[in-house]
């Protein structure tokens, strides 16, 4: 019933409240999204970034204008970066709807969309992090060119291989790569690989959620509570959050197992951008050596993979306590 009377107040008297309910039991919004005019570009690695390489082309992203926005009264926003199953409308759809509910705007990024899709293994080759944070930044820029959005409040909010990229945005290093006019404000990264790390562990002062199962293989928490470490000495707060569940707790339902996963592999992100394996010292930089690299690393273990709506509304509720004091600050805050 509240769910319900939420839900009305959203269609009839605009956002539901000032900030993300954290019961966790979040309303949607039937709201109609538009596709948005983001330019973006395709360099394969960081280094390609810094340069300004990278051909450029047209992002594919989903705008969720937030319930209620006017340029009068800007709403915060998310960013949203999918996992290497691509945009699930069960997962980035439902959040979207339900964060524009809450007065936030959303935009979904379709990483591999933009570049022609493929097969599962080609495009993981093929279609990089790089790739994923220049879409991100690019769709920061043109949030923040909407008189309805308030681009500082933005978080980027990344699931499993989206995740990773959501991490490194948080480095001054990326930030600068990527010639962004502003950073996000805040990092969330949904069961992500902790697999790189920066020699120049320096952020923009973001906060950071890290939220994970353990029941998920493809988390290692242990290289997650060294990059956390990291991510605190470089100048940014991070909240851990575990929960008993799979992979992806937050999506369909059924459960399988995946045959592979990268949580035993390790970079390093030198200061010259450059990316080298720990272990072969190979430099990653064209789609052999990603290749060679990912193959010499990867578990043949796999990993579960499972929906649990109790962990879900749980994990809603960390990510509405977490994302508060950022979107919707108040006096003081």
């Amino acid at each position: 019933m509240r769910t319900i009377l939420a839900l009305i107040a959203v269609l009839i008297t605009g956002p539901v409240q000032a900030d993300l309910d954290t019961s966790g039991d979040w309303p949607e919004a039937d709201v109609v999204p538009i596709d948005a005019d983001v330019t973006s570009s395709s360099p394969f690695t960081l280094a390609e970034a810094a340069a300004g390489q990278g051909e450029a082309l047209p992002a594919s992203v989903r705008f969720y204008p937030a319930v209620g926005a006017s340029a009068a009264q800007p709403s915060p926003a998310a960013v949203l970066l999918h996992g290497a199953g691509g945009v699930s409308r069960v997962r980035e759809g439902r959040y979207a709807r339900q964060l524009a509910a809450q007065g936030v705007a959303v935009a979904v990024i379709d990483v591999f969309g933009a570049r022609g899709g493929g097969g599962f293994i080609e495009r993981l080759m093929r279609i990089t992090e790089a790739m994923a944070l220049s879409d991100a930044f690019a769709t920061l820029a043109w949030l923040d060119s909407r008189p309805d959005v308030d681009a500082r409040r933005t978080a980027l909010i990344g699931f499993s291989y989206g995740a990773m990229s959501s991490i490194y945005a948080a480095y001054d290093q990326v930030v600068t790569a990527y010639n962004a006019s502003i950073p996000f404000a805040a990092h969330v990264a949904f069961y992500g690989p902790c697999v790189a790390r920066f020699e120049d562990a320096s952020t923009t002062g973001a906060p950071v959620l890290m939220l994970w199962g353990t029941e998920d293989a493809i988390v290692d928490p242990r290289a997650c509570d060294i990059l956390a470490d990291d991510l605190r000495a470089g100048g940014s707060d991070v909240v851990i959050r575990e929960y008993v569940a799979r992979h992806r707790w937050d999506g369909a339902l059924r459960s399988w197992r995946a045959p592979v996963h990268i949580a035993d592999c390790r970079f390093t992100v030198a200061r010259d951008f450059t990316v080298r394996d720990d272990f072969t010292r190979l430099e990653m930089s064209d789609t052999n050596t990603r290749a060679t690299i990912l193959s010499l690393c990867a578990n043949r273990d796999g990993y579960l993979i499972g929906g649990d709506e109790v962990v879900r509304r749980r994990s809603n509720a960390d990510l509405a306590k977490f994302l508060n004091p950022v979107l919707f600050p108040r006096d003081g805050d």
